[in-house]
């Protein structure tokens, strides 16, 4: 595999860990969310999020190489801490969605980071940029209705 490859396959990888630990992120929102309406949005964008991810994980198959299939130890470590810090305070809505925002803001940071590098290959790019322009959306409406809350 050549560099320029080489690059695409880890900044793919990086990217699916990172989406991964989204996932994972709003599964735990679901499941600590203590409404109804928030628990639906949570796990609705927990399967996106899984889409997205196989997506990533398909371009890198075309590579000829393996996709990440975990989440990363960081997101792990903060799914923890997240179910930890719920059983202490309870489930209160707006600490989930704080939390929320706050894993919608790495993402789109990964994602933005990624769209601005010079070295992917124009189709890795294509892929990177439809699966970002999802997370700006979730990103932005979460953002809203954190604020709404507040």
């Amino acid at each position: 595999m050549d560099v320029s490859q080489d690059h695409a396959v880890k900044v793919l990888n990086s990217l699916i860990e990172t989406t991964l630990d989204s996932a994972h992120g709003y599964e735990d929102a679901a499941q600590n969310a203590g409404d109804d309406k928030l628990k639906t949005m949570f796990s609705e964008r927990s399967r996106e999020r899984m889409e997205l991810t196989r997506e990533l994980q398909q371009e890198v198959r075309t590579f000829g190489e393996e996709p990440k299939a975990d989440q990363s130890v960081l997101g792990k470590a903060h799914n923890k801490f997240v179910d930890l810090k719920a059983a202490l305070t309870g489930h209160n809505p707006k600490a989930v969605v704080d939390e929320v925002e706050r894993g919608e803001d790495v993402i789109k940071a990964k994602f933005e980071k990624a769209m601005s590098d010079s070295d992917l290959p124009p189709r890795v790019r294509q892929v990177v940029s439809r699966a970002y322009e999802t997370i700006r959306a979730d990103h932005n409406a979460i953002s809203a209705l954190k604020h709404s809350m507040h």
